[in-house]
């Protein structure tokens, strides 16, 4: 008896997905911002730019929800950016939601944000333009049958937005393949003969690139494909509150598809946002100045560890997620890219806590025992 690797497709007792693409989890949305919108739509756009600014910072009136938390004028540059026929560069520190909010203006965009291309050191250019099927094409040669597209010459031959993530971890000479499809709007096929062997672009095509400012210097662009993107940095998000309820929601929601039934405790998040956010700028709420970690503490990060205490809290103690489960938590990340920063930390929990009042931040410095190699 055999069974294909692809059966869960098809089998309920297989499971969910764990996360759809966001044109699947804001269908809903999406078709009553369609069915809704009468603005007028550039070429080849599944919606207007209202409309698709709409789906990313919400509209009360159509129960469309905020999904992206940062400056709305970012959403709007980055819109005419994509209308237009340069390319939507999103730049920032790791964790400040680029490859988010990329993927939602490609759902808003083109109805479809799967076109994505994962940039890496491996990385090379059949898996950004098209490979072969090599059966067929030493049976057939080299034909439109044994052509395997991959999202680039997708997203230029059906006129769909393509995300590429970390365009910077790629080699030089495998980022300037994007030079001729987003300057002349196409992509050769030598192998190919005749009209075949030239994918002209379609309208709605654009490309949103992501890369990290710590990866600057890594394999920096060069001038050339620079030119053909427009740059927009994203930033970390600056009010402590806004930070806090971002991270309780999506921690809730983590928690819920995970089958814990406890949301997680506002105080135990307060701890952790603070923590996050002094050990991301190095200095404390009340103007201490301290050693800054070397490994990313960002507003994911902080989702991330938020999620991995209410795990740890239910499904071994029955119960939310507590700071003593914090702290445990924390000591995988704080020790991801420097053995010092585990140091930092613990000097961050002795020293800089102690005139904080609350049983939560007692409990904080109580549990800093439970650090690795205290």
């Amino acid at each position: 008896m055999t069974q294909t690797v692809f059966s869960g497709v098809d089998d309920p007792s297989a499971g969910r997905a764990q996360r759809p693409p966001a044109e699947v989890r804001f269908a809903d949305e999406l078709a009553r911002l369609r069915a809704a919108d009468d603005a007028p739509k550039p070429p080849g756009w599944a919606l207007s730019l209202r409309a698709a600014r709409a789906f990313i910072v919400g509209d009360a009136k159509l129960g469309v929800a905020r999904k992206f938390v940062g400056d709305p004028s970012l959403i709007d540059r980055a819109l005419v950016s994509l209308a237009t026929s340069r390319g939507l560069l999103l730049v920032g520190e790791p964790g400040t939601a680029k490859s988010l909010l990329s993927e939602l203006l490609a759902a808003a965009v083109s109805g479809d944000s799967t076109l994505t291309i994962q940039g890496g050191a491996a990385t090379t250019e059949d898996q950004i333009k098209y490979s072969w099927n090599y059966a067929l094409l030493v049976a057939e040669g080299p034909t439109e049958r044994s052509l395997v597209p991959a999202p680039l010459l997708r997203g230029m031959a059906q006129g769909r937005t393509v995300r590429f993530e970390e365009i910077t971890r790629c080699p030089l000479e495998v980022q300037d393949c994007l030079l001729s499809p987003l300057s002349d709007r196409v992509m050769a096929v030598p192998e190919l003969p005749g009209d075949a062997g030239m994918v002209f672009a379609r309208d709605g095509f654009n490309i949103i690139a992501t890369a990290n400012t710590r990866d600057r210097g890594v394999n920096d662009m060069s001038s050339a494909l620079k030119r053909r993107f427009n740059f927009e940095t994203v930033f970390p998000i600056g009010d402590f509150d806004t930070e806090l309820d971002l991270v309780e929601s999506e921690a809730a929601e983590l928690l819920r598809r995970s089958g814990v039934t406890a949301p997680p405790r506002r105080d135990v998040l307060e701890v952790l946002v603070t923590t996050f956010r002094e050990l991301r700028t190095g200095r404390t709420a009340r103007g201490d100045e301290m050693e800054r970690l070397s490994s990313v503490m960002s507003t994911a990060e902080a989702v991330s560890v938020a999620h991995a205490v209410g795990l740890r809290g239910w499904f071994l103690d029955g119960a939310p997620g507590s700071v003593s489960d914090l702290v445990s938590c924390l000591a995988g990340t704080a020790a991801k890219d420097n053995a010092d920063d585990l140091a930092k930390l613990r000097r961050y929990l002795e020293q800089h806590t102690a005139w904080r009042t609350g049983p939560q931040w007692r409990e904080l410095r109580e549990a800093r025992r439970e650090l690795p190699g205290g």
